[in-house]
């Protein structure tokens, strides 16, 4: 009984120091788990707040470094300084914008079109529509009919076509070799080669005015345009019009197509004129002779002259940035031809006012 007792007694204090330890031990734990969830929460907030912080400074900073360049901005076109380069220029400016204006007219005056091809001639009379019930549609790749510069053409073609570009833009797209054709090809050539001239003229010119007035990096980085609004420069947004030529393939089911392109620019408008003039014997064609006005013409003609205008006696050795042309004596309109006794150097000016006396 006695060791019973003991036993017993033991197992009570025992009892008591587990039920004591066991009591202790959930509190513990639960407030070790609400520290551990405030401090995980209080770091999830605490990066938001960094992120959001951070967002803040940089949106800040973006917004500071644009004022403080927009205010230099202003600054540098109020001063003295830029005021005065301005002033120094102003011929220059001037005459620039005229060649603008010369651009223009070229432009405007200029033939640009030649040939066209005879697929789908009549497609604008028509409209087409796949009323396919199937839920796959197939016509991913579509033709086109109704433009006149597109031969919608085998995939053969369109391969030769890379292949031979000036013949095959002959047989589709009804560019005969005949007189009348090489005049309006020659006519084409000659007014794509006058506007790229010009046009280039035109870029020279104006990084000849940046340099002049050597203005601040931001201010060609983030101003150009404006910089050029204030110095009084009229930016012409003329391109060259090139005629392209398209030859297209789809396949029936619209899954594959291929192209090639043919760009009429001034060296294939020379291997056409050069290709047009052996197919009509132009040695005995006046038509023909005027044909023969080629880049490599044109630049023999300057050469010769010395880039010299035959008119005003202005030349590049003067006048760095000057546009010189290559004018027929006798005009052709009036039966002169593209020969060397007819041909002369003259300056943009001199040739535009010769061209207006006969406009008019």
């Amino acid at each position: 009984m006695g060791r019973q007792k003991r036993f017993a007694g033991k197992d009570k204090t025992a009892g008591s120091q587990h039920r004591g330890v066991n009591s202790f031990r959930p509190v513990g734990q639960l407030t070790w788990l609400a520290f551990e969830t405030t401090t995980r929460s209080e770091g999830k907030l605490g990066s938001m707040d960094v992120l959001t912080v951070l967002a803040v400074a940089a949106l800040a900073v973006w917004a500071v470094v644009r004022i403080v360049r927009y205010i230099r901005k202003e600054r540098y076109f109020a001063s003295e300084e830029f005021a005065a380069h301005r002033d120094e220029i102003v011929s220059v400016v001037a005459e620039h914008n005229e060649v603008g204006q010369y651009a223009a007219e070229i432009s405007a005056r200029g033939s640009f079109r030649i040939g066209a091809t005879a697929t789908g001639a009549q497609a604008h009379l028509a409209t087409s529509q796949n009323t396919s019930s199937w839920n796959y549609r197939r016509d991913r790749n579509l033709a086109n009919y109704q433009a006149p510069n597109v031969h919608n053409c085998s995939l053969q073609v369109t391969r030769n076509a890379s292949a031979d570009p000036i013949k095959y833009v002959m047989k589709y797209f009804n560019i005969k070799p005949s007189e009348q054709t090489l005049e309006d090809v020659e006519r084409l050539n000659e007014s794509i080669a006058r506007l790229e001239a010009t046009l280039s003229n035109l870029h020279e010119r104006e990084a000849s005015i940046t340099r002049s007035v050597d203005p601040p990096r931001f201010i060609l980085k983030h101003y150009e345009h404006e910089f050029m609004q204030q110095v009084g420069v009229e930016l012409a947004p003329i391109s060259v019009p090139y005629p392209t030529y398209v030859f297209e393939y789809v396949s029936a089911g619209g899954n594959s197509s291929q192209r090639t392109t043919v760009t009429l620019d001034t060296p294939t408008l020379d291997a056409l004129i050069e290709t047009l003039g052996q197919k009509i014997r132009w040695k005995k064609s006046a038509a023909g002779q005027r044909a023969l006005m080629t880049s490599r013409l044109r630049f023999f003609i300057k050469e010769r002259d010395n880039h010299t205008c035959q008119s005003c006696s202005v030349s590049v050795a003067a006048e760095p940035h000057l546009l010189l042309e290559v004018d027929h004596i006798m005009p052709v309109s009036k039966g002169g031809m593209s020969t060397p006794e007819n041909l002369q150097t003259l300056c943009w000016r001199c040739n535009r006012t010769k061209s207006n006396k006969v406009l008019q």
